[in-house]
């Protein structure tokens, strides 16, 4: 498959807002694939690199070769450039993968490079998000949606699904179960700004949780294995000997379980969340400090002991969590169909430190990776995770810093961003210092005053409320937004949209 076919697709695909028309362009492109191109199609129309990193920054970017009068550029010669350019290590590694970059660059036509160039600086944000891609894996392959997404979740990635589908049916997206020592992507919450409105969107009695401040992680128990995965499914077992130590001495022979990792104080309050994002981002400890424990609370269970849990009410999966974790290791919780007692646990919570709590229908089944009307988050103040878009300048005694962010949520039809303004407030010195050096690294543009990001980077923001605005394209703007924490956990694609931005704050004249 020549190069130009992605790229023309890319331009399809971007070019129209309508779902089915995306879908179907998508569908076009994988039928004709084949399986054994699908996972490189599926990666690069969904804005990604097989590889993942390969070393390639904006600066590499800046000056193109003159492009190639014709297409011939084969997607496979594409792949195994990319493949060689990231293996590229030692001394003069940042030369030599310029030179590689250039004498791919100077095979592709104009159109083409284009297109690569988008693609290696994350900037092909064109409506190729998970679900229309699943959509369009389904169509290529003609199988049921629902076959599709089931699969990507247990198996975690669009791509070996999209090769399955196309070489075997249904079939072949059957075969993909949840396996102990595989993450599966993990459920995720939707959001209400109260727990009457939560309560309201379910029928009958619910459970709430607390909702804290920690890290999500997804632990798989095979013997005396213990794994630990964050949500993004990275594995972080090696930094957490205290968990594994605490997993071990569950009675258990076989499971998956979802849960949060906190660092609590003696009185069992919580640390600042950087306390425990520390423990799961580096290896290492300050030296002469010495590491602060993380303390494990579960909330549910996929596997346990042979059964697979996922399709169980949440009633079920919890009952079975209970017979196997002591409560000490449990997320606090209670059940009631009363939201006046839910507001109690609420407010007892957050009085004790914690961001809010979760209401969840004891109905639900686990439905990986999507952001159902199952889960509930509910926190006492406004918050979004956002997409750091660009970043001012600073001036003053932030001279010399990256200082105020421009806020983006994510728009679901077109995969692009909608801008809900900037803040500096909120940043310690720390915090600049090392969002200074993050985006610094993330530039694709600098004006000498703005300088544009790729869409990376997740950061929360409180704010007070939502105003119309002709300033930006969306028409919306956030009040007195302020920084709370970035979330390196998560994924531009995991940040809120702006439907949510619509539902979780009223519109302020």
């Amino acid at each position: 498959m020549l190069l130009t076919e992605i790229a023309r697709t890319s331009q399809t695909v971007a070019s129209t807002s309508a779902r089915k028309a995306k879908t179907g362009a998508l569908a076009g492109i994988l039928r004709d694939a084949g399986p054994e191109a699908a996972p490189v199609v599926v990666a690069y129309l969904s804005g990604e690199l097989p590889q993942r990193q390969i070393g390639v920054g904006y600066a590499s970017l800046r000056e193109r070769p003159p492009p190639a009068a014709e297409p011939a550029l084969t997607l496979a010669e594409v792949d195994a450039a990319f493949t060689e350019i990231g293996a590229v290590a030692g001394k003069g590694s940042v030369a030599r993968r310029r030179e590689l970059l250039a004498a791919l660059l100077g095979q592709a036509t104009e159109v083409e490079q284009d297109f690569l160039v988008r693609l290696l600086s994350g900037e092909l944000r064109q409506g190729a998000l998970d679900g229309v891609m699943a959509d369009a894996v389904a169509a290529a392959a003609d199988v049921p949606a629902a076959e599709v997404r089931r699969a990507i979740m247990l198996r975690g990635a669009p791509g070996p699904v999209a090769t399955a589908a196309l070489a075997e049916g249904v079939a072949g997206l059957r075969a993909f179960t949840l396996e102990v020592g595989r993450p599966v992507r993990p459920m995720l919450a939707a959001s209400a700004p109260a727990v009457e409105d939560a309560f309201a969107k379910l029928d009958g009695p619910a459970a709430v949780e607390w909702k804290l401040d920690g890290v999500r992680a997804q632990i798989h128990v095979s013997g005396d294995e213990v794994r630990v995965f964050t949500r993004t499914l990275d594995d972080i077992t090696a930094r957490l000997p205290e968990i594994v130590a605490a997993v071990r001495r569950l009675p258990v022979r076989e499971a998956v379980f979802d849960g949060e990792l906190i660092a609590l104080r003696p009185d069992g309050r919580p640390y600042p969340f950087q306390i425990t994002a520390a423990r799961t981002a580096t290896r290492a400890a300050k030296e002469g400090a010495e590491p602060v424990p993380l303390s494990l609370l579960l909330f549910d269970v996929l596997r346990l002991d042979g059964a697979d849990l996922l399709d169980r009410p949440g009633a079920e999966r919890y009952e079975a969590l209970a017979g196997a974790v002591p409560e000490e290791l449990r997320m606090p919780r209670i059940v009631t169909a009363d939201p006046a007692e839910a507001k109690e646990f609420f407010d007892a919570a957050v009085a004790f430190g914690h961001e809010g709590v979760l209401v969840k229908s004891l109905d639900t089944p686990y439905t990986a990776g999507r952001r159902g009307a199952g889960w509930i988050k509910v926190k006492p103040r406004h918050t979004l995770d956002l997409v750091v878009l660009a970043v001012e300048r600073g001036s003053g005694r932030r001279q010399g810093l990256l200082s105020n962010l421009h806020l983006g949520a994510r728009d679901p039809e077109t995969g692009g961003f909608v801008m809900l303004g900037k803040t500096f407030k909120g940043m310690t010195d720390e915090l600049l210092a090392w969002q200074t050096e993050k985006l610094g690294a993330l530039a694709v543009d600098d004006d000498g005053w703005t300088v544009r990001v790729r869409p990376e980077l997740v950061v929360e923001i409180a704010f007070d409320g939502v105003q119309r605005s002709p300033r930006y394209p969306g028409g919306l703007a956030l009040r007195f937004a302020r920084v709370l924490r970035y979330r390196p956990d998560k994924k531009a694609e995991e940040a809120d949209t702006i439907d949510t931005v619509r539902a979780v704050a009223p519109v302020l004249d």
